[in-house]
């Protein structure tokens, strides 16, 4: 799926490289084209304007006709110092305003565009009259085209990449739901056969002990299964605890730790802590923190669990002082697959995220971690 992701957005880029490249190509053969056209349409106008002056000329008809036709080039005329003298197709109410300096705007605009059409003065032959000239409307368009093709199928593409990324996404969910929910179907058998074991075991003496460890143990994997269970279904968020959701967790890890590794809770002077929370799930977060924390200090070290309460939040850092991790894995902890442990598949922290994020509505990430000196991750949740 990754591999055909990638594909896709492979082709989406060199099909949107070549029409943005081909478009502009032609936009600026157009543009060319027309500006050469207008070059001439100008020189003409010139020509004309210049015959209707001349006082030899009597059929002025031509020349009439040529100069009443160019109603979209604008053009100013000036002497050979730049002096304006004369201007047509610009905004008249602001060329009129000695005090706007629009037309000293426009003029700076044009010479800076393209060299003047130069002209003997017909009244007298010694000095040279200078005609500079901007682009029309058309050619304005053709050369504002590209970009605003660009902008369309930048936008095309970022809306189906969009798209695909959603699809994806759903696909990946679609997937965890499934393998979630055959896991706590395959699971749900044997455990209720455990339990109706466990209950004829509670019924010979002699194996008092053993039931209520087996019974410990069974209880678990059943809790286990309800997680699973839970996993693609929207879970019940009732008000609960979370300071005892929390401590109950660290007394469950602090078991099955070595006697090295010490344990500290900081809730701030509060004894109770009230969020929406899914009980079973939430439990299953804060044991993924807490396992990893062990598992990142070899056996020795500290762990420490800090709760804090804002107005529209509760703040829970997970800190060990353990190997830390380096900034290139930083972004891929949450990944599915990637782990840095010989055994593991990597599924902790990416099926943590996903139930503080898409079932509590709340974000799981890493504060800080620096190596060798430990990490702390942060779960905030919406009171």
């Amino acid at each position: 799926m990754i591999r055909s992701l990638l594909n896709v957005r492979s082709l989406l880029a060199l099909v949107a490289i070549l029409i943005v490249s081909g478009t502009i190509w032609y936009s600026s053969y157009l543009a060319a084209k027309i500006e050469r056209e207008e070059r001439q349409k100008v020189e003409q106008w010139v020509e004309a304007s210049n015959a209707l002056l001349s006082p030899t000329n009597t059929d002025t008809r031509l020349a009439f006709k040529i100069t009443q036709d160019n109603d979209d080039i604008p053009i100013i005329w000036t002497n050979e110092r730049d002096s304006v003298f004369g201007y047509k197709n610009l905004d008249s109410a602001q060329a009129e305003d000695k005090t706007s300096g629009y037309l000293q705007e426009q003029l700076r605009s044009f010479r800076k565009a393209r060299a003047p059409i130069t002209y003997f003065d017909p009244f007298d032959s010694t000095r040279i009259n200078k005609y500079y000239f901007g682009n029309s409307r058309l050619l304005s368009e053709v050369r504002y085209y590209p970009m605003v093709q660009l902008v369309i199928v930048g936008l095309f593409i970022t809306l189906t990449l969009l798209s695909l990324r959603s699809s994806y996404r759903s696909t990946q969910n679609q997937v965890w739901a499934g393998m979630a929910k055959e896991t706590a179907h395959q699971l749900g058998t044997p455990v209720s056969s455990l339990e109706g074991w466990i209950e004829l075991l509670k019924e010979t003496h002699g194996h008092e002990p053993f039931v209520a460890e087996l019974e410990k143990d069974v209880s678990r994997l059943r809790l286990v299964s309800d997680r699973f269970g839970k996993i693609g279904s929207t879970p019940k968020l009732e008000p609960r605890d979370v300071v005892d959701q929390v401590r109950q967790m660290m007394d469950y890890v602090r078991k099955r730790a070595s006697g090295k590794v010490r344990f500290s809770l900081e809730t701030h002077g509060r004894e109770s802590i009230v969020a929406p929370l899914s009980g079973p799930l939430f439990d299953w977060v804060i044991e993924n923190l807490l396992k990893n924390a062990l598992d990142a200090m070899d056996g020795t070290g500290s762990i420490a669990v800090d709760i804090q309460e804002t107005d529209s939040a509760v703040q829970i850092d997970v800190t060990d002082s353990g190997k830390g991790i380096s900034k290139a894995n930083i972004a891929k902890v949450f990944k599915p697959g990637f782990t840095t442990k010989k055994r593991g598949w990597g599924l902790g922290l990416s099926l943590s995220k996903r139930i503080v994020e898409q079932y509590h509505r709340g974000t799981l990430f890493v504060k800080n971690s620096e190596p060798q000196k430990g990490t702390t991750f942060r779960i905030v949740l919406k009171k």
